[in-house]
Order: C-alpha cells, then structure tokens, then sequence
C-alpha cells in the first residue's frame, strides 16, 4: 500500500527573545543553547531601556499590582533583544523558556532557561512572545527599521516557486548536467548570477558620460 506524504511547506515564523538585565552576562551561553536549538538569530541589539519605554512596552500589563516593579526591573540595565527565527518559533521558544514564574519552572520544568537562570516570578530571565500579534508587534518595538512580512506558505509558497524561482532554475540544472563542473555548487551559483530574469538591463546608446 502505497502512502502519499503531505507536500513540505515553506514557513519561517519569528518571535522576540530578551535577555533580561540580571543575566546579560550570561548572553554568550544562552546564545549557544537557542542556536543548538534549532533557531536562527536574525538580529541582535543591546540596549538599556527607560522606564517609559519599558512602561509601552508591557502596555498589556498596565494596571496590574506587579506593573511598577516589572518596569523597574526591565529598566535597572542593559538588555539583549534579539528576533529568533525557525519552524513554529513562537510555540519552541514558549516551551524552551518554561512557565513564566520561576519557582514554578523549577517544580515543573528544571531543565528550562527560566528555571535555570530566574530568580522569582518577577526575575524571570526571559522574554518571549505569546502568540503572532505580540511577536510583530514586539518585534517592531525593539527594531522600529525591521519590516515585518508575512512569509507564504502551502500553495501560496509553491505559487511564488514557480512564477520566479523554478523556471530559472531548472534551465540551470539542466545546463549544470551538461557541463559536469567539478564544483557544481560554484558554477551553479555563477551561472544563476549570470543569467538572473531580474538583473537590471543597462542601455549604453543612453549613457551619458560625467564631466571630470
């Protein structure tokens, strides 16, 4: 019996991570364990936020009893922001980072970042985003110049395949086949350079020289 497979579909979601300021200068390891974990790191900044800017910034939380001293403790240094990227991001990263209170990660899940390097259900480590809305949102907090865009997926990616990569592409495979170069990698890449639909066209006849 012959089992069809799901075609692959191409998506790549982001998600915000921050390194709270009392354990910046664990960055380097906490790095390490996101990039073994399968996500790509995007961007990075370091930045020390006021207490305004920490204040929008956890808009949501705005009127909850905790609400002053979370702004004062996301404010008392510097912090590391950085746009995390892979399969289901915002979900890897949620369940990378375990409960939000630390004593409870602790109980529940020891081997999480929270657990390991929090201190209370306020000094929790790290930040992540709670859901799509939150990411982009969150995302265009920290780096106001990244553009956010959807990324197709499912038909839409296969779409967009197929109208300006696979054409292209499959000509040089096909003269790849033919030339049989010892570095296939290399020549493939020249020849799409080359011969790229996109590249611009220069018309000589209308080049006007520049006086020296």
């Amino acid at each position: 019996m012959e089992i069809s497979m799901p075609p692959p579909q191409i998506y790549v979601e982001k998600t915000l991570a921050i390194i709270k300021p009392d354990i910046v200068d664990k960055e380097e390891e906490i790095q390490d364990i996101i990039l073994r974990s399968g996500f790509t790191i995007v961007q990075r900044r370091k930045l020390h936020l006021s207490p305004e800017h920490c204040s929008n910034f956890y808009v949501e939380q705005y009127g909850k009893m905790f609400f002053p001293n979370l702004t004062a403790y996301m404010s008392s240094g510097p912090l590391v922001a950085m746009i995390l990227a892979r399969h289901n991001a915002i979900t890897y990263w949620k369940e990378l980072l375990g409960p939000s209170n630390t004593l409870v990660a602790k109980e529940t899940h020891p081997d999480s970042l929270r657990a390991i390097y929090g201190t209370d259900d306020l000094r929790n480590a790290l930040h992540g985003s709670n859901d799509f809305t939150a990411a982009e949102r969150e995302i265009r907090f920290m780096f106001p110049k990244v553009i956010v865009e959807p990324i197709p997926i499912g038909q839409a990616a296969k779409d967009y395949l197929n109208l300006y990569v696979t054409p292209t592409l499959l000509e040089g495979l096909t003269e790849l086949c033919k030339h049989k170069p010892t570095d296939p990698f290399i020549w493939l890449a020249d020849w799409l350079l080359q011969n790229n639909p996109n590249k611009p066209k220069l018309d000589y006849h209308h080049i006007i020289a520049e006086e020296p």
